[in-house]
């Protein structure tokens, strides 16, 4: 079945790396179905893709509402097969751990990791049936490493790439592609600019070199490339990263 007649679900369609996903996929072809939790920031994103062209449908979403994920992935099947299902929900957070408080450890937990079961269980649901389809997780440092400071983050994606192991495993055999990307750098964004910027002053945002932060369009290139790998040499985790990148 040709790409035209395709969708790809975005959860968590952000301003940057979820906006790039949705915008690479809508080039292709495919109808966009994105959603976040205030959807009507989306408006911009909409009207981008079908300028270019492309489809694309906004929705509200709270990734953690199990009833909501469900309706969401449903209503991007109604509308044509659904081939693509990106789950892109952050929640990073920095604070020391005598300053974690319950709320929050368990709210990053719900949003990075629980939110990530949910949407992987019920793309599952749709794509096993006919034996075809990809996951895909967005996963960052964190997801490797617990830093000083990130200790619900990354306890939050630690869980979500071992769901994503846990459900390559079990799905890769029934003809499900999974994969888990690992974002280990910062990415050129307004908020990631302003943390240099507290950091280091305006000098340290002018000393970044080109190339030394990831560019959101590169990230949403590796997910298309992942989407249309053949089967037969199937990744399921990705490192990104800069070249300047120390790891």
């Amino acid at each position: 079945m040709a790409d035209l007649e395709r969708t790809v679900a975005v959860v968590g369609a952000g301003d940057y790396i979820g906006a790039a996903i949705a915008k690479r996929f809508a080039a292709g072809g495919f109808t966009v179905f994105a959603g976040r939790r205030n959807g009507g920031q989306l408006a911009p994103l909409v009207a981008e893709i079908e300028a270019a062209g492309g489809k694309a449908v906004g929705r509200s979403l709270d990734a953690r509402q199990e009833d909501q994920v469900t309706q969401f992935l449903a209503a991007a099947e109604a509308h044509a097969p659904l081939s693509a299902v990106i789950f892109n929900v952050g929640a990073n957070v920095n604070f020391p751990i005598r300053e974690t408080t319950e709320r929050v450890f368990r709210k990053v937990w719900e949003m990075a990791c629980l939110a990530g079961f949910l949407t992987g269980r019920e793309a599952a649901k749709i794509m096993v049936p006919r034996g075809e389809g990809s996951i895909f997780f967005t996963g960052a440092t964190a997801s490797m490493r617990g830093g000083k400071g990130y200790a619900a983050f990354a306890a939050a994606k630690f869980g979500l790439r071992a769901t994503a192991q846990a459900m390559g495993r079990e799905l890769g055999p029934q003809g499900i592609h999974v994969a888990h990307l690992v974002i280990d750098s910062g990415v050129d964004t307004a908020f990631v600019r302003e943390r240099i910027r507290g950091r280091g002053g305006d000098g340290a945002v002018a000393a970044i070199q080109p190339g030394q932060l990831m560019e959101p369009a590169s990230i949403g290139e590796a997910y298309w490339m992942l989407h249309h790998q053949s089967r037969d040499a199937w990744t399921h985790e990705l490192d990104l990263r800069p070249y300047a990148e120390t790891w």
